[in-house]
């Protein structure tokens, strides 16, 4: 009797499956199921500040509106349950990820040379600074938006300077730290968390999910402009 129920319950999901595609059809909208990460972004109290769950979205995240969100400017900037318009923003924050490689080739040389932490922190903190804004060379209104979240959020357009950073987190090293870091809520969007997990909360020595009181304020100023 148990091999009957199990095979009659069997029939029944299937004729689901065919009754609910063909819904789908007649609306025009995609069955999709909820984009999953390996490493849940809702473990991690910074990154929440910045996105919201969104399972209709492509990468199951979207910016969040709310005010303290650093990213809310980006909400409405493209449709998140969009494949085409989010593939366009994913590439172009692949392409910012890959800049970022230049960085450490930088620390390599200047330790190498012996250069003291707060010269090496200041020199890859300008440059990170440089690469955000070169990410959106061939994008006049991202290049505007970004420059306008760095004016508000540490009162310089082209990022937050290295005497910014060095008041905000205390030494040279964190200051270092924070030029490597990504801003993990759009990574989270975009779908790279799980490829740039390593990176969340370098400044406090782990990776993502520590209590919301000891990670800083996101960084949106490596955030693309999602359109």
């Amino acid at each position: 009797m148990r091999k009957e129920i199990v095979s009659a319950l069997c029939v029944l999901m299937c004729l689901c499956v065919i009754l609910s595609a063909g819904a789908a059809a007649d609306t025009g909208k995609t069955d999709r199921a909820p984009y999953a990460y390996a490493h849940d972004p809702r473990d991690n109290p910074g990154a929440m500040r910045d996105i919201v769950y969104n399972p209709d979205a492509v990468y199951g995240f979207s910016p969040s509106k709310a005010e303290e969100s650093t990213l809310k400017d980006y909400a409405d900037a493209i449709d998140w349950t969009d494949e085409k318009q989010v593939a366009d923003a994913r590439g172009q924050r692949l392409a910012y990820h890959e800049s970022m490689e230049e960085l450490y080739d930088i620390i390599l040389d200047m330790v190498k040379a012996d250069e003291e932490i707060e010269t090496i922190a200041r020199t890859v903190s300008r440059r990170r600074n440089e690469l955000r804004l070169e990410a959106s060379k061939d994008d006049p209104e991202g290049l505007a938006l970004t420059k306008k979240r760095n004016l508000e959020t540490y009162g310089d357009e082209l990022g937050p300077t290295p005497e910014w950073l060095y008041e905000k987190y205390g030494s040279w090293e964190k200051v270092l730290l924070k030029a490597l870091g990504t801003n993990a809520g759009m990574d989270a969007c975009l779908g790279f968390y799980d490829e740039y997990y390593y990176l969340y909360d370098l400044e406090n020595g782990s990776a993502a999910g520590a209590p919301l009181q000891e990670q800083p304020a996101a960084d949106s100023s490596d955030a693309p402009r999602a359109a």
